[in-house]
């Protein structure tokens, strides 16, 4: 199912009539969006830089999301209920736990997150550092097909 058919499954179903963003998460989309349906992963992280670069707002509390799977069918709908954004090295074990990946610990929270964002920004033309703007997202899921 394409993300329009879902939004249109979700709003049909006395959902907002807002817009949404169709997108999935870096790294393993299918195992995210797994624990997202599992109720594990109510939290996500992205590095502040690359919507600067794109010129791109930051995610904000209220706004809908279809989350996609690595083909790009939609999985579900997910509401923003919280958005905070600061260092790297300043994030929180409570938000690695609500990220739901691997044992839910910050340290490996820091160690997947610390290649993923390496990675990402270098290919941006970025650098890493410690001290490197994360956006950190709450959200919860309000439809799934």
């Amino acid at each position: 199912m394409t993300a329009q058919q879902l939004w249109d499954l979700f709003t049909h179903a006395d959902g907002p009539a807002v817009p949404f963003e169709a997108w999935a998460f870096g790294g393993a989309p299918d195992e995210l969006a797994a624990l997202v349906l599992a109720g594990r992963k109510t939290a996500t992280s992205s590095a502040g830089a690359l919507y600067r670069l794109k010129n791109e707002p930051f995610p904000a509390a209220g706004e809908y999301s279809v989350i996609l799977d690595s083909k790009g069918q939609a999985v579900c709908v997910i509401r923003t209920t919280q958005v905070w954004v600061m260092p790297f090295n300043r994030v929180p074990a409570s938000h690695a736990w609500k990220e739901g990946e691997g044992d839910r610990s910050l340290v490996h929270w820091q160690a997947v997150h610390r290649a993923f964002f390496s990675d990402a920004l270098s290919r941006a033309g970025l650098l890493f550092t410690e001290d490197t703007e994360v956006v950190c997202e709450e959200f919860e899921v309000v439809f799934r097909p």
